[in-house]
């Protein structure tokens, strides 16, 4: 039986207020507009948001670049940039407790979750650190004595960063601390549903010793705050996660105006499986792959592609341990599972289980909501009988749901895992090495794992294929992203004329 834990009140914790963080000053927004974040565990008012209207989102773009073209940041030394990202990662430490308290009151993300992925995100901010001081250029000395060739890398200028709701703070350390060490400045939003944490990063920075003007954080709906940093004209770049849909959405605004566009988009990722897996294993990394955030993933190995030979006894044992996963309190340090981000994706995540069992799947465990007295949760659901062309099994439900399909050989295998319109991870479970790279090489991924689901680390590069969006975030090449090319071609000696006239 799956062990549900009630959410404690929290009557006695004041609501904290956010305000938006402009040229380097807190500031309210220009109509004065607050939203009130509801969290999604506990049912009462968590944060408190200054939001903005498309004059603050101008605003916050006017200060960008006046502080890409007027200010120093682009101009310093890859040293003090390195020093100011170091200084940033120190401070996220020393605030970890706060800001994974931040995420998991808002996202409903258990607790013991939240402090990983904030120790992970200072990581990753040392890391970009690292990277600022290494990014160079070319030379050519080998294109004749009269000629000179040198490559420049050079800061592509204002960047718009969007960030989604189920990773607040991680996710924002994928891209910021990127752009910075390029030299770029930036306009950061998150989602109206956890923006905290993000907010705060204002006043880390400004504490760290970046200059005003170089990040400026603002909060508000998609349509308001959002659409005007992927369509202004002084924005450069935009990097967004979140949806295919709001992807496309994205990209088509950039367009108008051939920004370049970086998208970190959804995914549906395989996880493949054969007799001669290590079961034990696997198992383990099912229900971690499924149900870890709540499924609210996109990378959740939300797809088990099983050898017809051992899928009975496969599905039976996931069951059994999926039965023993604790769901509830996020503030409970055991909790496995919390909270689903809000009423209206629950009950999206519910008409996927329906529209499966409607089209013949059979629901082993779960199924369902669970009422826990307040907060919104889903019980952590294994769907049996999934054929590949069911919805279900080709899109995104972003919810605790995991969905069972067989296969008989490799070449079956390989084509189920294909046949989606995604391609941001996979994973393969065999200990015949033949059969690891024959899935690795020919699934159409960004990422995939061989005997695990789900690691990562800073320097590996992350994104998907196909709609699971363009470009790559993490990794050594991560700062060259928020970087144009430049050729120097440096004549050296008297020019021969083109034009010699007759004499």
């Amino acid at each position: 039986m799956t062990v549900h834990l009630r959410p404690r009140p929290l009557a006695d914790r004041a609501v904290r207020e956010f305000k938006m963080f402009i040229d380097g000053q807190h500031v309210s927004g220009s109509d004065g507009r607050t939203m009130d974040r509801v969290g999604p565990a506990h049912g009462v008012v968590v944060s408190r948001y200054h939001v903005a209207s498309t004059k603050d989102a101008d605003r916050a773009i006017a200060a960008a670049r006046r502080a890409f073209d007027e200010g120093d940041w682009p101009r310093r030394t890859a040293a003090d940039r390195a020093r100011v990202l170091l200084r940033a990662a120190e401070i996220i430490e020393a605030r970890a407790d706060e800001i994974a308290l931040l995420d998991t009151l808002e996202s409903g993300k258990p607790i013991s979750q939240a402090k990983g992925e904030i120790a992970g995100s200072v990581d990753i901010w040392r890391y970009a650190a690292a990277l600022a001081r290494d990014l160079h250029g070319e030379s050519y000395n080998t294109l004749g004595d009269g000629t000179l060739g040198v490559v420049l890398r050079e800061a592509i200028g204002v960047v718009s960063i969007i960030t989604p709701w189920n990773f607040p703070f991680l996710i924002v350390s994928q891209k910021l601390p990127f752009a910075l060490a390029a030299g770029c400045t930036c306009v950061v939003k998150p989602s109206e549903l956890t923006s905290g944490s993000t907010l705060l990063l204002g006043e880390i920075l400004t504490q760290a010793g970046l200059p005003a003007g170089a990040v400026n954080i603002i909060a508000g709906t998609g349509a308001e705050a959002g659409a005007p940093l992927t369509s202004h004209p002084d924005v450069d770049m935009v990097s967004f996660t979140g949806s295919t849909g709001i992807g496309k959405l994205t990209m088509s605004n950039a367009a108008a105006t051939l920004k370049k566009v970086s998208l970190e988009l959804g995914g549906k990722n395989p996880q493949v499986v054969f007799p001669d897996a290590d079961l034990e294993a696997f198992v383990d990394a099912a229900v971690f792959g499924a149900y870890f955030n709540a499924g609210e993933c996109c990378n959740a190995g939300s797809r088990l592609i099983l050898h017809a030979d051992i899928a009975d006894e496969v599905v039976a044992r996931i069951a059994e341990l999926s039965r023993q996963v604790r769901v509830g309190d996020p503030l409970d340090p055991t909790t496995k599972v919390g909270a689903i981000i809000s009423t209206a994706h629950l009950d999206k995540i519910a008409s996927y289980v329906d529209g499966a069992t409607r089209a013949g799947a059979t629901v082993y465990v779960g199924g369902g909501p669970l009422d826990l007295g307040a907060g919104q949760f889903m019980a952590p659901t294994i769907l049996t009988g999934v054929l590949p062309d069911m919805a279900v099994a080709r899109e995104e439900v972003f919810g605790p749901v995991l969905s069972v399909l067989t296969f008989g050989t490799t070449e079956e295998a390989i084509n189920i895992a294909n046949a989606i319109d995604y391609g941001l991870s996979a994973s393969v479970w065999s200990r015949d090495i033949d059969t690891c790279l024959a899935i690795g090489r020919r699934v159409r991924a960004g990422t995939v794992w061989v005997n695990t689901f789900m690691d990562g680390a800073s320097e590996l590069p992350f994104g998907g294929y196909r709609q699971s969006g363009l470009g790559r975030e993490l990794g050594r090449h991560a700062v060259e992203d928020y970087t144009e090319t430049k050729t120097l071609n440096l004549h050296i000696g008297a020019r021969t004329n083109w034009w010699v006239p007759r004499t």
